[in-house]
């Protein structure tokens, strides 16, 4: 078990980062979800599902300590800090093969700026199933589980994303 919410735990704080947008309440939402997932492991039917579940968790701890914050102004961070690390630092999001030539390297540079541009512009919603589909690799049935929405919903939702995303990338 402790070996499972180990794994766990890096992946409910990128996500519970990406919802809840503050580091703070990132690590109040993870440690939550980390703690009723050892509550209740045993009532998963399905193994498998485990991380679908997780996700869903911290999902909804999220939306509840939002609405538990609604006088205060959504705060957005920035993705060039990096990808925090549960330990309050921040790791750097994009690595540079060293063997690439200059002109290279600048100009994935430039794209992958281009590119977070373009992720900022997504409404949260669609942000999230960007994130959970591309960069975590779930599929649209266990994107449909953790967001609570249909799986044609979540094909309609990814579909406008991605449009969102090449209408940025284009015009930029």
């Amino acid at each position: 078990m402790e070996e499972l919410l180990l794994r766990a735990q890096e992946a409910a704080f990128r996500f519970s980062f990406l919802v809840c947008g503050h580091t703070q309440d990132a690590e109040d939402v993870m440690q939550d979800a980390l703690l009723k997932t050892y509550r209740y492991v045993g009532r998963i039917r399905e193994p498998e599902a485990f991380r679908t579940w997780l996700y869903r968790t911290v999902r909804n701890a999220c939306l509840m300590k939002r609405r538990r914050r609604v006088d205060e102004p959504a705060h957005m961070v920035s993705i060039e800090q990096g990808m925090p690390t549960g330990d309050g630092g921040y790791a750097a999001v994009d690595l540079e093969d060293p063997a690439k030539a200059p002109d290279e390297a600048a100009m994935n540079a430039w794209l992958g700026e281009r590119l977070r541009a373009a992720l900022r512009v997504l409404p949260p919603s669609y942000r999230i199933i960007v994130f959970l589909r591309e960069m975590e690799g779930l599929s649209t049935r266990e994107v449909a589980r953790v967001t609570g929405i249909s799986e044609a919903n979540v094909k309609t939702r990814l579909h406008r994303a991605r449009g969102i995303l090449r209408e940025q990338l284009e015009g930029a």
